[in-house]
């Protein structure tokens, strides 16, 4: 049997987990090892490398030892390595792959000013259809101009800017090339000509050694890795795409009039094409998969972190049957609160990094379950507006294949249902990031993978759905009247 080993590095957890050469993902083989976002009361979001490093390992040690143990899979052997992992994310190290910086994430927004800044200095409408990124606090620029800014001397020293994932592959296989699809998500890479851009390198005070080489081409593990490892001996280890890439392809979503829907710690929507004019419409993003294919879409930062924030917070219940029983029976928004849902600096589609959340329509009768409702129905409402911005770049409605935490909760994907009036399609596989890991190590090595196979459509509810279109306006008045009063 040949197998394919799949990481999928996220913001809150690190998991392994074997596939079939098809892809198909072998349950008893995955691990998963949390750690702690760092936060700052100023914006900071930071992972230390060698917790990042700890849980590689630790997943690496119990996915093996089912390898070894399991009857069935005895005489079997790993053909290929990938790993999905967060987007925008970055690390600065010496010429030995120390780690000088910690693993600055894509949610840390102490960089605001800086990306002020560099909006006065790039028209962000030009920067976007260059590099397919907003000139916003997600991206390299302003997090690199903030480093400097505060610490010149550690940003002096560093020899590599990598990627977490770039950096783990190096600690395992000495080496790791910069996938053209982890380039992307940088906002200093050109998804079109497939190369660096050479102005914006320049006011970063970079030079394109310290990116790396581009490839989407495997290393293998070190001499020190196989001691460990032995199952990992010359096996090609490919570089890790973007999340958001490996979401699209484990969900199948790979072709045109088919959408990915992600809800997890964050969310996302995004549809996958070919060609190499990779452009998308101001406010969305574009990021390459490959050379060949790209992806267009949105992400919103604040989702299943905030039912987290709900649960712990306001001291829901720590039944989550209960609180799924108390959500199926609320089909429509009773409680009459508007919430902005910016605990972390938002994303698409309006960009306004510097809003703080907010929740209007409190009154004594208000109650923790009411909170949890609106704020989940508030991340969904910007959830429908990429679709509508999608749809409008596609020309027609896509299909909507959705995955991640929320599959294990059947009233959530029914309100997402509801809220963007529209069928949804649960993905066979809920951990759709990893599998997409998988799939693009089979694709490199010449497999051909089915195609997507959804199950029965969860319809919306008609009378929610028109209640909710509403409420999405209200939602829209609510951003619009909070930025006039914060811009004076």
């Amino acid at each position: 049997m040949e197998l394919l080993l799949a990481f999928d590095i996220g913001t809150s957890s690190l998991r392994t987990s074997l596939f079939t050469i098809e892809a198909k993902r072998l349950t008893a083989t995955t691990a998963q090892e949390e750690y702690p976002l760092l936060t700052t009361a100023d914006g900071g979001a930071e992972l230390e490398p060698a917790r990042l490093k700890a849980a590689a390992l630790a997943c690496l040690e119990k996915t093996f030892r089912v390898l070894r143990e399991e009857a069935t899979l005895q005489g079997a052997r790993i053909v290929g390595i990938g790993a999905s992992c967060f987007w925008h994310s970055l690390v600065g190290v010496d010429h030995d792959n120390r780690p000088l910086t910690p693993v600055v994430t894509w949610a840390d927004s102490r960089c605001i000013g800086d990306a002020e800044t560099y909006r006065r200095a790039f028209d962000e409408r030009e920067t976007h259809a260059k590099t397919g990124c907003m000139s916003r606090t997600s991206f390299w620029p302003a997090k690199l101009l903030w480093l400097r800014r505060t610490d010149p001397e550690t940003f002096a020293k560093v020899a590599r800017w990598l990627s977490p994932a770039e950096w783990l592959q190096r600690e395992f296989c000495g080496e790791a090339a910069c996938a053209y699809g982890m380039a992307t998500g940088t906002g200093l890479f050109n998804p079109s000509t497939l190369d660096w851009v050479p102005e914006l390198l320049e006011h970063c005070d970079l030079q394109s050694s310290q990116l790396g080489n581009l490839s989407d081409k495997p290393t293998t593990a070190t001499a020190e890795t196989v001691a460990r490892f032995p199952e990992l001996k010359d096996v090609p280890w490919f570089p890790a795409i973007g999340d958001g890439a490996a979401s699209n392809l484990g969900s199948g979503a790979t072709k045109p009039g088919l959408a990915a829907i992600n809800v997890g710690t964050s969310a996302a929507l995004r549809v996958m094409s070919e060609g190499s004019d990779a452009v998308a419409p101001f406010g969305l993003f574009c990021y390459r998969v490959d050379a060949r294919r790209y992806l267009v879409g949105g992400a919103v930062s604040n989702a299943g972190n905030l039912r987290a924030w709900c649960v712990k917070e306001l001291q829901l219940p720590g039944d989550d049957n209960a609180i799924e029983a108390e959500l199926l029976a609320r089909a429509t928004p009773e409680h009459g609160l508007m919430v902005l849902p910016f605990w972390t600096a938002e994303r698409a589609p309006t960009w306004r990094g510097d809003l703080k959340g907010a929740v209007i329509g409190l009154t004594q009768h208000t109650s923790a379950l009411d909170l949890l409702q609106a704020t989940t129905e508030a991340v969904y409402y910007r959830i429908a507006l990429i679709e509508e911005m999608v749809a409008r770049h596609e020309g027609s409605r896509p299909k909507l294949i959705v995955s991640g935490g929320i599959q294990k909760s059947p009233a959530s994907i029914q309100r997402l249902a509801s809220v963007l009036n529209a069928p949804l399609y649960a993905n066979h596989e809920a951990e759709a990031s990893i599998r997409g890991a998988a799939v693009f190590v089979a694709e490199k090595l010449g497999r051909t993978i089915p195609p997507f196979c959804g199950a029965e459509p969860i319809p919306p509810c008609p009378q929610a759905a028109s209640r909710y279109r509403v409420e999405r306006e209200k939602q829209q008045q609510l951003e619009r009247l909070i930025e006039k009063l914060q811009d004076g």
